[in-house]
């Protein structure tokens, strides 16, 4: 069953389409996450399903009521936005309590779900602090508290982690996506952040544009992208696009920099620069007028201005249709139309061992 159904909807401003025709549904119990950069339409689709916004044509349905028109109290959701919006004059009990109170709840049912949100979330020790006493974290937790604290069936989540330290963004999407799972909250979830997306969520939809770009479980938009901006938005670094050589232009081609093998043999390449992060090293080589980076594991000592191998397995290899930018899997690799990689190349096990050792 499906708990929120957006259908065809759209939402324009005079003649600016910030959502553009945007359909998808969310399973009840799922966690969706919308990705895109800033201006994509991600953010006005979620107030839009919020009821924050007004649709200019489409259909919104939680569950089986069409909601469309129905403003946000009584679409029985409960939302986190990007700013906490934590009330500085009451306690964290207060806040989280807040909404319960507005509604008239019974004191004794109020904290029942205080005593279980404060557990859930850790903030037991925290409730009679005010927000100017807490660390970023914890008064993310208080939001999430109060939107918890509702038990509402849909949760959406406008870029919650965004004024946090990477550390933090790391622990609390962990946080929130075990708690997701463990109360069973149909979640839809906005950011920027890809490591987000193919962290937390259970299917991700990509907009560019105001359109969705594409739609797919997190591995799939890893493993085929449907064009060159979902192939690039995805993957840090993102996939290397080139054209495919000696064609006359109208193909591209794909190779994510983690596929690209570096060693004495292969297509002559220019290292212009080799970034050592720790676990592995992104080195930047300039080819046939191109410029590509390839990832190798470890540290990888490879100077400035040095000619390196570069080689590839072509069962890694992308094509994307160079005027529409879409992916083309009619394609066949051939040896006549781009280097191809030696079929005796070493394996990426191989290749990582080779690093190692240097």
């Amino acid at each position: 069953m499906s708990q929120i159904s957006v259908q065809n909807v759209s939402k324009y401003w005079g003649a600016t389409r910030a959502v553009e025709n945007v359909s998808f549904d969310a399973v009840a119990g799922s966690l969706i996450v919308l990705l895109g950069p800033s201006g994509c339409g991600k953010s006005t689709t979620l107030r839009l399903i919020a009821g924050l916004e007004q649709v200019t044509s489409g259909r919104i349905f939680l569950g089986s009521q069409d909601v469309t028109a129905l403003p946000p109290a009584k679409r029985r959701i409960s939302m986190v936005f990007q700013s906490y919006a934590l009330f500085p004059h009451l306690t964290v009990a207060e806040n989280i309590l807040f909404g319960l109170r507005v509604r008239k709840v019974p004191a004794v049912e109020r904290t029942r779900r205080l005593n279980r949100v404060a557990a859930l979330l850790g903030l037991d020790s925290l409730l009679e602090r005010k927000p100017s006493q807490l660390s970023g974290g914890q008064q993310q937790r208080v939001a999430l508290g109060r939107a918890i604290i509702a038990e509402t069936p849909v949760c959406l989540m406008d870029e919650p982690l965004s004024n946090l330290d990477a550390q933090l963004r790391a622990e609390m999407r962990r946080e929130i996506r075990t708690l997701q799972q463990q109360l069973g909250i149909t979640m839809v979830y906005v950011t920027h952040d890809q490591s987000e997306a193919m962290s937390m969520a259970d299917w991700v939809i990509l907009m560019r544009n105001g359109r969705i770009e594409q739609a797919a479980r997190p591995e799939d938009l890893y493993a085929r992208p449907a064009s060159t901006f979902a192939a690039r938005f995805i993957g840090t670094p993102p996939m290397n696009i080139l054209p495919v050589v000696p064609n006359t232009g109208d193909l591209l081609f794909g190779i994510r920099p983690e596929h690209i093998i570096l060693g004495d043999t292969g297509i002559p390449a220019r290292v212009q620069s080799a970034e050592f992060l720790g676990a592995d090293t992104i080195v930047t080589c300039a080819y046939g007028g191109q410029t590509l980076a390839a990832r190798v594991p470890g540290k990888a000592a490879f100077p400035t201005g040095a000619t390196v191998g570069v080689q590839w397995h072509p069962e890694n290899l992308h094509f994307f249709d160079a005027a529409s930018g879409l992916r083309r899997d009619d394609v066949a690799t051939s040896p006549r139309e781009m280097p191809a990689s030696p079929k005796n190349a070493p394996s990426f096990e191989e290749k990582r061992t080779c690093f190692a050792q240097k």
